[in-house]
Order: C-alpha cells, then structure tokens, then sequence
C-alpha cells in the first residue's frame, strides 16, 4: 500500500519540485499539495484527505510549519508531520520538535534523501539533516560519552546491515516487530544518529 503525503510549501519553484519527485516515487501517493498550513487545514477539514506523511516548510504566510504541527494533528492524528527549512540553529529544532514533528531537514538536503527520511520515519526513526544532528547535539548534548552496545543490540544492527527489514530482524532473533523498534531507538540515542541510513552509513565506515 502506498504511503500517504502530503506537501506543504509556499515557494512554487520548491513546490513544484517536491511534488514532482516525491509523487513519482512508488511508495509515496501524494494526496495533498498546499502553499500554507490554511490551505491544508481546509483540505482535511472534511475527513477524505487523511495523509500519513506531511512534509512542511516552516516558514509560511499564515501560521508556521512549527505551530502547523499541532494544528495539523488536530484534524489528522494519524500523520506524521517532517520540517523542512532553511533554519539550522538548534532552538528552532527544539521547539519544532516539542511542538510534535518527528523529523527536521534542511532544503539543501538532495530529493533522494528526503525520500529516505521520509520512509525513516514510518521506520520508527526521527531523521535530521547532518547539520542539524550535530547543532542540536553540541546543543543538548555537548559531552555525551559514546555507550557500547548491548549483544541484542549489535544482533539486530548486524541484521539491518545485511539488508533485512524489521519484519525479519524480529522473526530472526524471535522477538517482536515493537521490540526491534525499541530497540533501535536506543542505538540511535547511543550512536547520536537520527536514521536507518545514518546508522549503515556509519558501518560501511567501520
């Protein structure tokens, strides 16, 4: 089944372009397109635009990405709302993600990866640009030790590394879906990572 998203973006030109790469993507069914939050607002607002996904930009006319998050929830609590922005400090982050949003990116960030953070997210992840991860970690975080990995832990990353999905990890290591979810958390937070492509990206480094 495709993958509900929507898109919300007040500059055409990134609009556009958004829209004409993310919906040509097999797993993504694009079901709303929005230059505001308002605009949004009034495509749930009778209940047959239900996305799983939104992908928002935070500065808009009208209210904000950051005050959109709670907005849209309201009329779709299904959907996992994803900023994207050109702010990069570390308290706009905060507040982004105290406001509900599971993912903060940058509009420098390439189209394919935006796909891959957007497909993080219904992975369990929270994804961040790499300029992001690393202001909101000197920010939150400055002297974090590095934790090791518990066995289970390492088991279920040597898995992902190997190409399997969840679903398999689980079946493999004879636990369940939700606790390879939690698990993977934890690495994340012990790794200082936001994503499943971080966390390979870190392995093919050694």
């Amino acid at each position: 089944m495709k993958i509900r998203l929507a898109i919300v973006e007040d500059q055409p030109a990134i609009r556009e372009a958004l829209h004409t790469y993310l919906c040509a993507q097999p797993e993504f069914e694009c079901v709303a397109v929005a230059g505001s939050v308002e605009e949004l607002l009034s495509l749930l607002a009778d209940g047959t635009v239900a996305p799983r996904l939104v992908l928002s930009d935070i500065g808009l006319p009208g209210a904000t990405g950051i005050e959109g998050v709670g907005l849209i929830r309201e009329l779709a609590p299904q959907a996992e709302v994803v900023l994207i922005t050109v702010y990069q400090d570390a308290e706009r982050t905060f507040q982004a993600l105290c406001a509900g949003a599971v993912g903060y990116l940058v509009k420098s960030t390439p189209l394919p990866a935006i796909k891959q953070a957007l497909l993080d997210v219904l992975a369990g992840g929270s994804p961040m640009s790499p300029a992001i991860a690393r202001h909101v970690m000197r920010y939150f975080r400055p002297a974090a030790p590095a934790t090791a990995l518990t066995p289970r832990e390492q088991q279920i990353v040597e898995a992902l590394e190997q190409g399997l999905s969840y679903k398999l990890v689980a079946d493999r290591l004879g636990i369940s879906l939700n606790t390879v979810r939690a698990h993977i958390r934890t690495v994340y937070d012990k790794l200082q990572i936001n994503s499943k492509s971080e966390l390979l990206a870190r392995s093919r480094r050694g």
